[in-house]
């Protein structure tokens, strides 16, 4: 974490110096998403369950990073700039993250160590005459310490997978999956229904 936010920092600095060079300046959005959300989005699926006050760190990262794309005032108000970024928040980045392994678990595109903490609902004797069988949840493993245990991979993932509609879980192809992913975070993020600076 503290590697992260070191070299997230480091390279919103270098965009910084960049961005005050006339050659640099029509670079400006391309050098911080390559640098910056990179570094950010690097690990994110390690990420999940953090303390609110680390999540927190890295979104001040990433909203110092808004600023300098869009050439706008820290006093400017920062879900408008996000909005038209089309960026993710941190949480919901590290949500796309896990739900993208795992549609890679059901697709047989993730290492098999991975798809082997899965277990669908449906697959389980227990469950199989019960309405949730016929739906694509996973099975959310029993787990002793909620500090620790949250944060595992098993436990983390069949929770991000269970809140998404069945329509978007049963997509065809990972192909298909992400954009509509990407769609559903960012109503999440924003709460599109409340706020009309996306819309």
């Amino acid at each position: 974490m503290r590697q992260i936010m070191r070299s997230s920092l480091d390279y919103v600095g270098f965009a910084q110096l960049c961005g005050r060079s006339p050659i640099m300046r029509a670079h400006n959005r391309i050098i911080p998403r390559s640098l910056v959300l990179t570094c950010l989005d690097y690990g994110r699926a390690t990420l999940a369950g953090i303390a609110s006050n680390q999540l927190d760190r890295l979104e001040s990262v990433m909203n110092a990073t808004a600023w300098l794309v869009c050439s706008a005032q820290m006093s400017d108000h920062i879900t408008p700039l996000l909005c038209d970024l089309h960026w993710l928040r941190v949480p919901q980045r590290i949500e796309f993250k896990l739900a993208a392994l795992i549609s890679n678990c059901m697709h047989v595109m993730a290492p098999p160590y991975l798809a082997h903490k899965l277990c669908r609902v449906a697959d389980m004797d227990c469950h199989r005459r019960l309405r949730s069988a016929s739906t694509p949840e996973l099975q959310v493993p029993l787990k002793r310490c909620n500090t620790v245990s949250d944060r595992a991979f098993a436990v983390s993932t069949a929770r991000v997978w269970n809140t998404l509609p069945s329509d978007d879980i049963t997509s065809p192809s990972l192909i298909a999956f992400k954009p509509r992913l990407k769609t559903l975070l960012f109503s999440r993020s924003f709460d599109l229904r409340q706020s009309d600076s996306c819309s």
